[in-house]
């Protein structure tokens, strides 16, 4: 009987020494696909589960886990820029949506990315990603190549905000293109005049 209840004793001590994110990573999911500007974010990349976490960031000012903007010529293109910041060992994420102004709800072929942003990216809809190889112990930068996935928007609406919408793809290695890994599920759901103000936990 003493055995048992030391037995029980030391495995709820090993239990409960785990960290905070590895209790953490266990209740997360994916956010439901929704239209309403909840500031959901959510994708599987490498089968993985990648949602934005806020970071403590520098100079009292937090590192937000995901930004909406616009910019070029007359706004013609907008990204998606989301990272964990809260976890280790994790990823990022960036999508570049060409014309959204023009288009809006329509299905955008993601093309290929030089793993810029910006104005120093390509002028069409690409996507990249950094991701923590466990395989290598490094970080590796994957790359979205000619027709690779599809970002669906399903809402956008300049006047609330708000842009919704699915995605998926393949990206592969910067440096051994061999290696390509999926990103599926993907998910947003975005109020670009609350998305500042929203808290990643």
């Amino acid at each position: 009987m003493k055995h048992s209840i030391l037995f029980l004793v030391i495995t709820t001590v090993c239990l409960s020494c785990g960290n905070d994110d590895t209790i953490l990573n266990s209740e997360r999911t994916l956010p439901p696909i929704t239209q309403n500007g909840a500031n959901t974010f959510g994708c599987y990349i490498d089968q993985l589960l990648f949602i934005p976490r806020d970071g403590d960031g520098t100079f009292s000012t937090n590192d937000n886990a995901m930004i909406f903007w616009g910019g070029g010529i007359d706004n013609d293109y907008n990204e998606i820029d989301v990272h964990d910041y809260n976890s280790e060992k994790t990823a990022s994420l960036l999508m570049h949506i060409q014309g959204l102004h023009d288009n809006g709800i329509a299905s955008y072929i993601v093309n290929e990315s030089n793993g810029q942003n910006g104005i120093d990216g390509l002028n069409h809809t690409y996507m990249h990603c950094r991701v923590w190889r466990k395989d290598v112990g490094n970080y590796q930068n994957y790359l979205s190549y000619e027709n690779s996935g599809n970002i669906t928007i399903t809402s956008f609406n300049l006047n609330s905000g708000i842009i919704s919408g699915t995605f998926s793809g393949s990206v592969r290695n910067y440096q051994e293109p061999h290696d390509t890994i999926q990103i599926t599920q993907g998910r947003f759901d975005i109020n670009g005049f609350t998305l500042p103000d929203a808290n990643f936990q």
